[in-house]
């Protein structure tokens, strides 16, 4: 299937190449002001002279100069457009007999204000402010009911995955603003998915400077890519928004709605959704992160310990791959929010949102995994099924008012309350190569709990009446309890030399309470010559309550288990003193930094009247440097250095035994691993040619890294504890490279990955070297044309590579592959149809291990309504009835490949309603995207 899909990519992009030179001509010129000087970044717009229907646009480069090529027209109407200047139209024609018409110098007119009548301006699709480029939204059609996410696709260097996750100019998308404000926090997806296209008229890409830049107005060199959606002025009049109903095959339903009331003051959005269709309108990432840490409690990971390279954040390195792009499992899914954005006045501003919503999670799961040891090589296989629910509400408040011109307030709150239960049933067996079996383990937990997050900040700032010196205060507050629990029933027979039958039947407590406390202090001083002098210091005080209670059940007797038990107290200070020189010229700046981090950990374990005492004291030197070619080319240095410090739960020599197969013990005389870290960023993006490029390269090298280590007894029995091994590298380069062929309405994205991760790791108290290497990249191609076709076609694959030192015959090589095909036709009017095909394929050398899973999802809609208000659609998700999915990852000592259940076939008949209220009439005709506006000059 494969091949099949790759030699037609192949064919399909030979045809483009070949029709890309058919009988085409090209227009060029220079954009200059009445004085001769060039006007870099002007707009340069070709209309059809009939309708003025967008066609193609183009933007000078720094010397003035545009070309657009490979022109079909005969006939043109040619625009040009540059801010603060008056707009040049004229029409042109295909030259005879040659194949490039030249202008010549194009000299624009500034604008005056005395003009007391109606000026005709030209509508740019794209215009370049200083380090922003604003696309006009209406240039770029979409059909009814689509959402922002779909004009986002339709824009010049902007990319979204399958996920919903934005690139932009080859970047990764942070934040997307509504009128510059947050929407629902920092969720892009809340805002993509969920406002309507139709309501936006400009689409701002930016690098968003950090606050402390902007407060100060010393650039630190530190940005964040950012998208600003500016609405149009009709829909901040009255309500607008939508509202989707399906139902489908066994009884399968979605419901989605939204509603926004906005204004230049004041922002109030609905949302809400419930399907059982694994369908998510948000990121489920607090889902996910509660779950991992709910399970790091429970320990209920199916039998599975995962022994990874020491790396970043605790020596935990493992190298996520491609598993489908599903969600697996079968999930029912509820949210339910409001936003609400007000400026009060000039001075005050608050910014608000209430989100809640409840995951019910089921999950069937096969796992087969070769686990690579000296004695010789185990087979594992596990057969599983989970039962998780969380409901999570959480709120957000920013509160900020600036007292004068040189004072302001920053009030920053934002609460959680989780409650979640979660139910794990595993059967599981180890053999050897021959096929003996060695154990076999049966397992139930039930965990039950809730959570309380709370997290304040208040951020004091004062600007002196010198031009960069300030000065700010933070201070941070925060509460963190958790109280579980939970019951564990496990049944193991052990065979072989040393037979025998465990039974545990345990209840379990635990209620954790948490505090925070600290402050910052920063001090900024020029010191003339586009130099600063920054100091800071940093203080933070944790407490922590550990109480965890386990009972043997016996009979109806409950009986105190002492030694799986743990009643812990720790006190974690932390003081950090630094200094910061930085340097601002036009190009580039650069910042400086030493900092001494000292730490001190003072802990009791009550029941074992033991104290753990540590104190780590850390010199830490830091590096940046960003260098602006231009506007929209730059290249970043940045070298750093952290402290990763033992967790809690590291640091405890109290046994956890949630699953009896896999026991972890803490490890008191962990010291903390140091980590070095260098990235260096280049990013390019030539305005007039629409052409990207993005490179990275990420270096960590981590000294005194923490690993898990594994000690396994005759039984199978793993015995799992945190040490210090010599050091870790992580090494990691990315590339994205994005052009389009614009005669074609086609664009293509090319991002090359290369991974490599060195390690020690511990087993039976052998040290052993692990080299793990993935190399791998994407390719896409995108056809648009007009709102009417929408082509993609994407290629993504990995491999894998692991070595072994201490036994080099047991190395691993895998490969994983995603293929997929998208379409979108819009025809006669009134009708649209979707369709995505999908086929992934995974591949091991090591086990011989193949699957493949085609996916095929189809839709077609007919519009109704007055100003196509109603959608019905008939859709069709998973239509080859695949209702498994499938992921394979090799760690530092197995390969692992796992089966999870997953949605079946559904047919499904829905309805969309969109919601208009009290909009411009206006707002419904088709504007052309290069087309006129109309301004009255004067009084």
């Amino acid at each position: 299937m494969q091949k099949i899909f790759l030699a037609s990519f192949i064919v399909f992009l030979t045809f483009v190449q070949v029709s890309a030179q058919t009988n085409r001509w090209s227009v060029s010129g220079i954009v200059m002001d009445k004085e001769g000087k060039a006007l870099p970044s002007a707009t340069i717009t070709l209309l059809d002279p009939k309708d003025s229907t967008l066609l193609t646009f183009g933007v000078s480069n720094p010397a003035g100069y545009f070309e657009i090529k490979n022109l079909r027209e005969d006939e043109l109407l040619l625009q040009v457009s540059f801010m603060g200047f008056s707009s040049y139209s004229t029409p042109i024609q295909k030259p005879a007999g040659i194949s490039q018409l030249v202008l010549g110098e194009i000299r624009l007119q500034e604008k005056t204000a005395d003009l007391d009548e109606f000026t005709l301006e030209a509508i740019a699709p794209v215009t370049i402010k200083k380090d922003t480029i604003e696309f006009n939204a209406g240039s770029f059609k979409t059909m009814p009911n689509a959402n922002v996410e779909e004009l986002l696709k339709r824009l010049p260097g902007v990319e979204i995955d399958t996920d919903g996750n934005i690139k932009a100019q080859g970047e990764t998308v942070r934040r997307v603003l509504v009128d510059g404000k947050e929407f629902f926090g920092n969720d892009p997806k809340l805002a993509t998915k969920n406002l309507l296209a139709e309501a936006i008229d400009k689409v701002q890409i930016l690098d968003r400077r950090s606050e402390q830049s902007l407060f100060t107005g010393i650039d630190d060199g530190q940005r964040e890519k950012t998208i600003n959606l500016k609405l149009k002025d009709s829909h901040k009049k009255g309500f607008f928004g939508n509202i989707t109903s399906g139902y489908g095959s066994d009884d399968r339903y979605a419901l989605r709605g939204n509603l926004n009331k906005f204004s230049d003051q004041q922002q109030l959005s609905f949302l809400g959704m419930s399907n059982n269709t694994n369908e998510q309108g948000f990121s489920i990432d607090d889902y996910i992160n509660f779950q991992g840490g709910l399970q790091s409690i429970t320990n209920s990971r199916g039998g599975m310990v995962r022994i990874t390279v020491g790396g970043p954040g605790g020596g935990q390195s493992p190298i996520p791959l491609n598993n489908g792009q599903r969600i697996n499992g079968i999930m029912n899914s509820h949210a339910l929010g409001t936003n609400f954005n007000k400026d009060f006045n000039k001075k005050t501003q608050m910014r608000s949102s209430y989100f809640f919503n409840q995951i019910d999670h089921r999950i069937t799961q096969n796992t087969d995994r070769l686990n690579f040891f000296p004695e010789g090589d185990i087979n594992f296989n596990e057969n599983s099924f989970q039962d998780n629910m969380s409901a999570n509400h959480r709120l957000n408040l920013i509160l900020d008012h600036k007292i004068d011109s040189l004072n302001s307030l920053r009030s920053t709150t934002n609460g959680q309350y989780t409650l979640s239960d979660g139910w794990i049933n595993s059967v599981s067996s180890n053999r050897d190569q021959e096929g003996n079996l060695l154990n076999r383990g049966e397992r139930s937990n039930l965990t039950q709990g809730d959570n309380y997050q709370l997290n304040t900040e208040l951020l004091i700032r004062h600007r002196f009446s010198k031009p960069g010196k300030t000065l700010s205060a933070n201070l941070i507050f925060g509460y963190n309890a958790w109280d579980y629990e939970g019951s564990l029933f496990a049944e193991n027979q052990f065979f072989g030399n040393n037979p025998g039958l465990e039974i545990i039947r345990q209840e379990n407590l635990q209620r954790n309470t948490a505090f925070n406390y600290g402050g910052n202090l920063s001090y900024t001083e020029p010191l003339g010559g586009r130099k600063y002098l920054e100091l800071v210091y940093n203080f933070r005080q944790n407490l922590n309550d550990v109480n965890r209670e386990v009972y043997d059940v016996e009979g109806v007797n409950r009986v105190f288990n002492q030694q799986l038990s743990n009643k812990f107290n720790s006190v974690y200070t932390y003081h950090r003193p630094g200094a910061n020189f930085s340097y601002n010229s036009g190009k580039y700046n650069l910042v400086a930094g030493l900092a001494l981090q000292a730490t001190r950990l003072n802990g009791e374990l009550l029941l074992f009247d033991e104290f753990i005492r540590n104190s780590f004291e850390n010199f830490l030197p830091s590096l940046r440097m960003n260098y602006g070619f231009s506007n929209t080319k730059n290249l970043m240095f940045n070298y750093q250095t952290f402290v990763t410090e033992p967790t809690i739960e590291q640091l405890q020599p109290v046994i956890n035994n949630a699953d009896p197969l896999n026991i972890f013990v803490g490890n008191p005389e962990l010291r903390p691993a140091f980590v070095h870290s260098w990235m260096v960023n280049y990013n390019s993006y030539d305005v007039g040619k629409f052409i990207t490029l993005f490179a990275s390269t990420f270096v960590n090298f981590t000294e005194n890294a923490i690993v898990n280590a594994q000690s396994i007894d005759e039984r199978l029995v793993r015995t799992i504890t945190p040490m210090n091994v010599r050091n870790s590298l992580m090494a990691n380069t990315n590339v994205n490279l994005g052009f389009p062929i614009k005669p074609l309405n086609s664009r293509f994205n090319l991002g090359p990955n290369i991974l490599y991760n060195q390690g020690y790791n511990m087993i039976n108290d052998l040290e052993d070297v692990i080299r793990i290497s993935s190399l791998g990249g994407n390719i896409r191609y995108d056809y648009n044309w007009k709102e009417y076709v929408n082509l993609g076609l994407s290629a993504n694959i990995n491999r894998q590579e692991t070595a072994y030192d201490f036994s080099p015959e047991q190395n691993q090589l895998f490969f994983n592959q995603n293929f997929n095909a998208e379409l979108g036709l819009n025809f006669l009017k009134k009708f649209s149809f979707n369709g995505n095909f999908n086929y992934l394929k995974f591949n091991s050398r090591t086990t011989d291990f193949n699957e493949s899973i085609p996916l095929l999802n189809l839709s077609i809609s007919r519009f109704i309504l007055k100003a196509d208000k109603g959608e019905i659609r008939i859709s069709g998700q998973n239509l080859l009835n695949q209702n498994i999915g499938v992921s394979q990852r090799a760690d530092v000592n197995f390969i692992e490949q796992t089966v999870t259940n997953n949605l079946g076939r559904i047919v499904m008949l829905s309805f969309t309603y969109k919601l208009n209220s009290n909009l411009n009439p206006m707002s419904n005709m088709s504007r052309p995207g290069g087309g006129m506006r109309m301004f009255r000059m004067g009084n």
